[in-house]
């Protein structure tokens, strides 16, 4: 993933409601590798003007840095203020990125991605029965970045009652990492916790999404950052191994090798670059 831009390679996502602009540089100097500026869940109606006024002049004053780690939430394309928030992405000069709430179709998406540049990546959040049914399409769908999970108005929308583990939503886990996988995308962003004073709970999520094949979170709260890429970074002892795993590699000149008393071949060898890009 070195090759690709922040948003492709980040593992922490930040929301910020979108009418709250004390918060907005705070978010980007929180250690978050992306911020994304909230026009749905986080804003109250009667604040949505405000929120989009509020962006556009912080976006106004950001240099292209700042901007290039920041994507916009927009409000589900079924409601009443799509039509708004979608002339308003068209003001943000830079934008490279919107997160599409909600995401069912690629006709969706395709009205999405003609609001801004052709630059524009979309971000889908899967939150619906009907988001899922059309998992692959959305993947393969133009200018899609990643694909995000937004587990919790998925449970409310299939009537799900979850464990704390979340077991029942493993296999939907599983197809978001299959479908970007099979589209040649980024690995896939699991969605928030709610907890933002139990950091080991957190982190305990963050490590699920990582077994999973996830490699990023959504994040409500600055103190998740810590946790969530502690869960996400190998471990020493990891990184230690796979360094000796490409050494030995080179010693042996080709074929199959041994380290540690256990067989070396090409399935190693790419776990061993993964772990160390992801280091």
């Amino acid at each position: 993933m070195s090759n690709l831009g922040p948003l492709a390679r980040a593992c922490t996502f930040l929301f910020v409601p979108g009418h709250r602009p004390d918060r907005f540089d705070k978010a980007l100097m929180s250690g978050a590798d992306a911020v994304i500026l909230d026009l749905e869940d986080a804003v109250p109606l009667a604040d949505k003007v405000a929120a989009r006024d509020a962006i556009g002049a912080a976006w106004r004053a950001w240099s292209a840095v700042k901007r290039a780690r920041v994507l916009i939430r927009i409000n589900a394309l079924s409601g009443t203020e799509a039509a708004a928030d979608l002339a308003w992405l068209g003001t943000l000069e830079g934008l490279s990125a919107v997160m599409v709430p909600k995401a069912e179709s690629v006709a969706e998406l395709k009205r999405v991605a003609q609001a801004g540049s052709a630059q524009l990546q979309l971000i889908p959040l899967i939150e619906t029965a009907q988001g899922v049914r059309a998992l692959d399409a959305i993947a393969q769908a133009p200018q899609v970045l990643r694909l995000a999970l937004g587990h919790l108005d998925l449970q409310a929308d299939l009537g799900m009652a979850c464990e704390a583990d979340e077991a029942e939503l493993g296999p939907v886990r599983f197809q978001l990492v299959l479908a970007s996988r099979c589209a040649d995308l980024p690995p896939p962003i699991d969605g928030v916790s709610t907890s933002t004073q139990d950091t080991a709970l957190v982190q305990s999520d963050a490590a699920r999404s990582r077994r999973f094949g996830f490699f990023a979170k959504l994040c409500i709260h600055p103190a998740q950052l810590q946790p969530v890429r502690q869960a996400f970074t190998p471990s020493a002892a990891q990184q230690d191994w796979a360094n000796r795993v490409l050494a030995a590699e080179v010693a042996a000149g080709g074929g199959a090798f041994s380290v540690d008393g256990k067989m070396v071949d090409p399935p190693v060898l790419r776990l061993a670059r993964q772990i160390l890009s992801q280091a």
